[in-house]
């Protein structure tokens, strides 16, 4: 096995060092089908659709500010520190390793293939899971728009539309998927900015003290819980970045191309969220009706009251731009990702996974993958309609689960010798920040699945640690029952100095 310090290799990083690419000039990655048809304007954009400040925003914005009032837009604030410290890590590991798949290959390298095994498995059902969540939260906008109710059944029709529109624009190749994140990122400045300058100029109901205020949704206790539950909307807001590694084959440059974009999508990306949910709150006129739950869905409402019916259904047009952007960057890093799983004969099915479409330059047959579990699931909804609320409350999980498995594994190679060699570097503060970044993720996790109504039935309680329990305890059997983990001789745990493995 090649160490770190020896020169590059394959698309997998097979043979010397670990995946860094073979050509300084431009990252390519010799063995690799990709072509590299995305800039790092849309690159940049690719991962902004999937953070995508609007579709967060708008989806949890009621549940939010219910839960724990104005002072709830500070979630934000926490989230985008914890998560740029993750970013930073993740420019670091990209740099060296630019291979399609992200989390993936990045747990490969730096740990080894049981762990990376686990962490491709945790990250994909999230993804899944994720591919509804968003197709479905656009129902309702698609309602309004077109003019009829929206009811779980039409919903689920919604979803399933988008989802089709989704991976047909995936299947045209990355020239019409940067060109769609392109649009989507216009899409969802115009919802954020323009919508949000609007509404501050001529419906502004509040002052900046609101931000203050918690409007007595901690009752006799202490606020901080009530804001930790509340928090949702920040660590919901704050992934999609690393879809920009997801894509590290199809860019060139990608050592300095990939980390940048990714902190520009913290950035650009968490401000325009920012904005975005300071706009609604304070243009909106009740929040007792939102805290006690009379007004369930305020930014609909809002819209109407402050647009009229024609300009609402406007915005609603542009804003469902945002839900399918949303979605085509979801399954594009979905695609890639169990494209990136077969090639290494990693999973059930893998010399059908990794068939690749060279005329498009696209992984064919894991694009189709990415949408028809999120149909399936998306049918869940029509035995139970709270079953798919149940199901997404993973996602989130999920998503920082796979993430934390890669920032401990980056840690746990730190300090067992590997030294980044990627053309982005954190130098001395590497090992600090990989710290705060796993502390941060850590948190999070713990207040996602926090129990915090215990009147309610158990299950209701701990649903979140229940479905990722049922993931991991899958991919458990499943790992040890086929051993796809061990068919691949692409390098494992080359990150670390061959005398410290």
């Amino acid at each position: 096995m090649a160490s770190a310090s020896t020169p590059a290799g394959d698309a997998r990083g097979n043979g010397p060092a670990g995946g860094e690419p073979a050509d300084p000039t431009d990252g390519s990655v010799p063995g690799s089908e990709f072509r590299k048809d995305m800039g790092p304007w849309a690159n940049f954009a690719l991962g902004f659709t999937y953070l995508s400040p609007v579709v967060s925003t708008y989806t949890l914005f009621a549940t939010a500010l219910g839960e724990g009032g104005p002072p709830m837009v500070w979630a934000f604030l926490l989230a985008g520190c914890g998560q740029f410290l993750v970013a930073l890590v993740f420019g670091e590991v990209v740099a060296q390793f630019p291979i399609a798949g992200g989390v993936y290959p990045w747990a490969r390298h730096l740990w080894g293939k049981r762990w990376a095994w686990m962490t491709g498995w945790v990250y994909m059902w999230a993804l899944l899971v994720t591919i509804t969540s968003v197709a479905y939260g656009a129902g309702p906008y698609i309602a309004l728009l077109i003019g009829f109710d929206p009811t779980v059944h039409t919903t689920v029709l919604c979803t399933v539309v988008l989802i089709i529109i989704a991976v047909l624009i995936n299947y045209a190749g990355t020239k019409a998927l940067s060109a769609a994140a392109v649009i989507g990122f216009g899409a969802e400045l115009v919802g954020a900015l323009i919508v949000g300058i609007y509404l501050l100029a001529t419906h502004r109901a509040h002052n900046l003290g609101v931000l203050f205020d918690t409007y007595g949704t901690e009752g006799d206790g202490s606020y901080l819980p009530v804001f930790l539950a509340a928090a949702i909307i920040g660590f919901y807001q704050y992934y999609g970045f690393e879809a920009c590694g997801d894509t590290a084959e199809e860019v060139a440059h990608p050592g300095r191309v990939i980390p940048k974009a990714m902190r520009r999508t913290i950035y650009v990306g968490g401000a325009a969220a920012t904005f975005t949910c300071l706009s609604l709150l304070l243009s909106v006129t009740d929040y007792g009706a939102v805290i006690s739950g009379k007004d369930t869905d305020p930014v609909v409402h809002l819209l109407y009251d402050a647009l009229g019916e024609v300009g609402a259904r406007l915005v609603m047009a542009v804003v469902l731009i945002s839900f399918l952007s949303c979605t085509i960057s979801l399954q594009a890093a979905a695609g890639r990702l169990i494209y990136s799983y077969a090639r290494d004969q990693m999973i059930v099915g893998h010399r059908l996974l990794r068939k690749f479409s060279h005329a498009r330059a696209v992984p064919g047959w894991a694009l189709f993958v990415s949408a028809v579990i999120p149909t399936i699931i998306a049918f869940g909804s029509l035995v139970s309609a709270d079953a798919l609320t149940k199901i997404v409350s993973f996602a989130i999980l999920g998503i920082y689960g796979a993430f934390q498995m890669v920032v401990l594994a980056a840690l746990r190679a730190r300090l067992k010798g590997w030294k980044p060699s990627g053309e982005y570097r954190l130098g001395r503060w590497g090992l600090l920040v990989n710290a705060g970044a796993l502390a941060y993720g850590i948190f999070a996790i713990v207040n996602i699945c926090w129990a915090r109504t215990p009147e309610a039935p158990w299950y209701d309680n701990y649903i979140v640690l229940l479905c990722g329990g049922v993931v991991v305890l899958a991919g458990v059997l499943y790992m040890f029952t086929t051993h796809h983990y061990g068919r691949s001789d692409a390098p494992c745990g080359d990150a670390i100095p061959e005398s410290r493995r």
